[in-house]
């Protein structure tokens, strides 16, 4: 397969490179991938426009939280840590 398919249909790397872009930067080649990606597969753009709509929601809430002194207890971080790790290794 030649290099250009595997870009096209490769949602994996795409999301992967999604969400990346959400928390660093891309490098060129990366951005060129993605944006490759991201011209044929209406999926991967609607996951792209989520992803960083829920990760713009996620900062106001943690802008906020932090803002009115609210934080969350020790016991149900330690829940919510416990359960993305069995989410995590149901995989």
């Amino acid at each position: 397969m030649g290099a250009l398919k595997k870009i096209i249909y490769n949602c994996k790397r795409a999301t992967f490179l999604i969400e990346k872009k959400l928390i660093g930067r891309l490098t060129l080649r990366e951005k060129m991938e993605l944006h490759i990606h991201l011209f044929g597969c209406s999926v991967c753009r609607v996951f792209d426009k989520q992803s960083a709509l829920i990760n713009q929601m996620v900062q106001q809430l943690f802008k906020s939280t932090k803002d009115n002194g609210a934080h969350l207890d020790d016991t149900f971080k330690q829940d919510l840590q416990h359960r993305i790790e069995d989410e995590l290794n149901k995989n």
